[in-house]
């Protein structure tokens, strides 16, 4: 059990933390050129956590969990710093006291991933290392969201005359926004909807759909680095929304055989 919560919790990091470092980058990137603060903060940001990840390299499987623990803790912070810093940036953008290109939608989905990031740590070092039938369909509309927040932003900086794809993308985004409401109508019908085969086909169809999504991502990262599509997204941006699919495929995959020895 020790040893499942090093590997987990460096797991969570090692992913994570490299997921926030190209956050602050982004949102730097979208600032106005007299926004010096909001863009000195976020590269701030990319130094805290390009630090945390130089950190990972002095643990591994069998390091102590009390040092885990508290590498967890140190990182939590981390995570709860970018979080204020975003819900920031989205109060000033809400407020139009900055005019920016990071979309509100933009920095409250970022702020999301860095709570949900935050939360996890908690989760790990509270010992909370099995998911419930709960925590499965509460993650899942976490992640279905995420997806159909990706496919909108897509869509939105692709070049106007990429029609195929902003179609594609759009498609994309209906059919995430269903699985979102699906999931947060199995959610609201809990406890009753925490059986078996309901939770299988649940996670089944999420496969289904992420699998489908995370290949789309996958030709347009492509597409991007070999300069053959008209975009305003950064190659670096593709990857990342690339990485964030196949996540979601790992953390199903969890799920699954978390279920399976249930039974």
């Amino acid at each position: 059990m020790a040893n499942q919560f090093v590997t987990r919790s460096l797991d969570e990091i090692r992913f994570w933390s490299r997921i926030m470092k190209e956050h602050a980058l982004f949102l730097s990137l979208g600032f106005n050129f007299d926004d010096k603060k909001l863009i000195q903060e976020a590269q701030q940001f990319i130094d805290l956590f390009e630090k945390i990840e130089q950190q990972l390299s002095n643990f591994n499987a069998n390091s102590d969990p009390q040092q885990i623990a508290a590498f967890n803790n140190q990182v939590h912070q981390a995570a709860h710093a970018i979080w204020a810093y975003k819900r920031k940036v989205l109060g000033l953008t809400l407020r139009c006291e900055i005019r920016s290109n990071n979309y509100p939608l933009l920095l409250d989905h970022t702020s999301r991933e860095a709570a949900y990031f935050g939360e996890r740590l908690k989760e790990l070092n509270e010992g909370k290392l099995q998911p419930t039938p709960a925590k499965i369909i509460k993650e899942n509309v976490f992640f279905l969201r995420l997806m159909a927040d990706h496919s909108k932003f897509i869509g939105h900086l692709l070049d106007p005359s990429e029609r195929k794809l902003v179609d594609q993308a759009r498609e994309f985004s209906h059919d995430f926004d269903q699985l979102v409401f699906q999931a947060v109508d199995l959610d609201s019908m809990r406890p009753q909807s925490e059986t078996q085969p309901l939770l299988d086909k649940f996670l089944d169809e999420n496969r289904v759909s992420v699998v489908a999504l995370r290949d789309f991502k996958k030709t347009a990262r492509e597409l991007i680095e070999a300069c053959r599509i008209k975009s305003n997204i950064h190659p670096l941006l593709a990857d990342h929304v690339f990485r964030e699919a196949e996540r979601f495929l790992h953390i199903i995959d969890m799920f699954e055989v978390s279920l399976g020895s249930d039974h």
